[in-house]
């Protein structure tokens, strides 16, 4: 019954407040800072909101994302309005709401740096997108966007490429394989480093210290760790004691060691 009760007197209260103008409700909301309060005032107040939203739209973020960030502006501008110094709220609010959605482009806008001019270009393009196809009936080609706003093809295909690092992809976006039962992901077209490019820093490497050595050096090191050979092969060659040929291993691994960590200095 409690609940009830509850409820009720806050339908009541809501209704109470949808019989304030907006003046009385910023007056009261300052005296008492009621969720309900802040509500009625987010819900007459929305259509900022939409209207600085639609401003965003096709700029590569999507319109709810927009919509999102433009109501929590909203909410800001609600908390830090004062009535008593006799400023319109929709005057106060649209540099607030406009202010977080910039923010959030910022932050989630373009991946990669690219100049400003093709920033403004790349917006100018959406425009006239939109512009040339109810004009022309179809989409717009490169050479009729260009003619439109005064620019080379080049420029154009210039920003609708830089445009693509609006916002990263996703490696797991999948690609219709022309009728193949298993679709490509994304990762599966972009390329990797090329083993090969290691295998031959590996062998410049391994050259430039093997002329460091010595030739009984050169001969341990082709014998035991390219033939295969034990110490006491290589020993009864070099007629040496398997002793010998042990402090020469760890004296030429010593030195590839110190060869090692000047290269990586």
């Amino acid at each position: 019954m409690k609940n009830v009760a509850r409820a009720t007197n806050t339908t009541k209260s809501i209704q109470s407040l949808q019989n304030y103008n907006e003046k009385e409700l910023f007056l009261l909301y300052s005296e008492n800072k009621t969720t309900e309060i802040r509500n009625e005032l987010v819900s007459r107040y929305l259509y900022i909101v939409e209207i600085l939203s639609k401003k965003y739209i096709n700029k590569g973020i999507d319109y709810e994302d927009i919509y999102q960030v433009a109501s929590i502006g909203l909410i800001y501008a609600i908390e830090r309005f004062d009535i008593n110094k006799g400023f319109e709220f929709s005057s106060f609010a649209t540099p607030t709401i406009i202010g977080e959605i910039k923010k959030h482009f910022r932050d989630k806008g373009w991946s990669i740096r690219v100049p400003r001019r093709i920033q403004e270009l790349s917006k100018k393009i959406n425009g006239a997108k939109n512009n040339l196809h109810q004009k022309l009936q179809r989409a717009p080609l490169v050479k009729d966007i260009a003619e439109y706003l005064e620019c080379t093809e080049e420029e154009i295909i210039e920003a609708m490429e830089a445009s693509q690092v609006y916002t990263p992809k996703s490696l797991d976006l999948t690609y219709d394989n022309d009728g193949e039962d298993k679709d490509i992901k994304l990762m599966d077209l972009i390329g990797e480093p090329d083993k090969n490019f290691d295998n031959i820093e590996n062998k410049e490497f391994l050259d430039k210290t093997i002329e460091k050595l010595n030739e009984v050096e050169k001969k341990v090191l082709i014998d035991r760790f390219f033939k295969n050979k034990t110490q006491m092969q290589v020993a009864e060659d070099l007629q040496v004691s398997q002793m010998t040929v042990s402090r020469m291993e760890k004296k030429i691994i010593e030195k590839f060691r110190s060869e090692l960590n000047k290269s990586l200095m």
